[in-house]
């Protein structure tokens, strides 16, 4: 039978000697939460600097609250994905009103809020607050997945499997459950990767199930998208263009920053349709 408190251990152990210092590990709920939004689908290096820069100008829920949307889709920058920057804005807003302008500790009330998922509730939760609840990101999910059952990468949606054999781990963790949620997801970061994993540097190759059965590949590999002439890239040069005049920017200055017109026309649409910008008959603004 697997022991997994034996891999709990030895992964905390890990993670005691090779944890990036990273400065929201060492902060409060609400720059913990910064962080979860940033870091969605975003690599540490980009998100670093933004994110100082926004608790440097909004170290509550109740100052970022106090501005308009616009402004935290302005400093959001080219983070990428600015929808996050507008579901950030309404979670603090419902903090601010809700919860006395303190991030709330129990996961009911946390997925209560704007754009906060399973996810990004029990991450707030168990680094924040030390709750005992599985963490389940990406890497998370590759880690138990490679560990458990023997496969390369977990299924494409979370499965109750999933949630079930994260909970086994979370158990066997016990008090030490926050702790081991941010060593496991550490490990998955920088050591099981999802492309040329460390196996060799792996302290608990051991007991993995899919180092055992020769490192199986995937049934099909998924073809990575282009960002190069996609939607989402047209997308951010046109919310970059709007961005960087506080004023708004005529319309056709708008759409002439990009190549092709029908989709400029059409990206410019989706993002008046999800609130990032607003378009009077010449002009748009954020």
């Amino acid at each position: 039978m697997r022991d997994r408190a034996e891999i709990v251990q030895q992964l905390i152990a890990w993670f005691g000697v090779h944890a990036r210092d990273l400065p929201w590990r060492h902060n409060d709920p609400w720059a913990v939460m910064v962080s979860e939004f940033m870091l969605q689908q975003t690599p540490v290096s980009r998100v670093l600097p933004l994110w100082q820069a926004w608790l440097e100008r909004w170290p509550t829920p109740a100052a970022l609250a106090a501005e308009q949307s616009s402004e935290a889709v302005r400093a959001w920058g080219r983070l990428g994905y600015p929808r996050r920057a507008l579901r950030l804005h309404a979670s603090a807003t419902a903090i601010t009103e809700r919860h006395g302008g303190q991030v709330p500790d129990r996961l009911e009330e946390l997925l209560a809020l704007p754009g906060v998922g399973d996810y990004t509730a029990a991450a707030i939760a168990s680094f924040a607050f030390g709750a005992a609840v599985p963490v389940l990101d990406t890497n998370v999910r590759r880690v138990l997945t490679r560990l458990e059952v023997a496969e390369a990468v977990p299924a494409a949606s979370l499965t109750k499997a999933e949630r079930a054999r994260a909970q086994l781990y979370t158990d066997a963790a016990g008090q030490l459950a926050p702790r081991w949620a941010a060593a496991v997801m550490e490990f998955g970061a920088l050591v099981c990767l999802a492309r040329r994993p460390r196996c060799a540097s792996c302290p608990v190759a051991h007991a993995c199930a899919w180092r055992a059965a020769g490192h199986p590949l995937p049934a099909a590999a998924a073809r990575p998208q282009s960002w190069h002439g996609s939607d989402r890239q047209c997308r951010g040069a046109l919310l970059d263009v709007v961005r960087r005049s506080p004023g708004g920017v005529p319309t056709q200055v708008v759409l002439d920053s990009w190549h092709l017109r029908a989709q400029a026309e059409a990206c410019l649409a989706a993002l008046e349709a999800d609130g990032l910008v607003h378009r009077t008959a010449d002009t748009v603004t954020l």
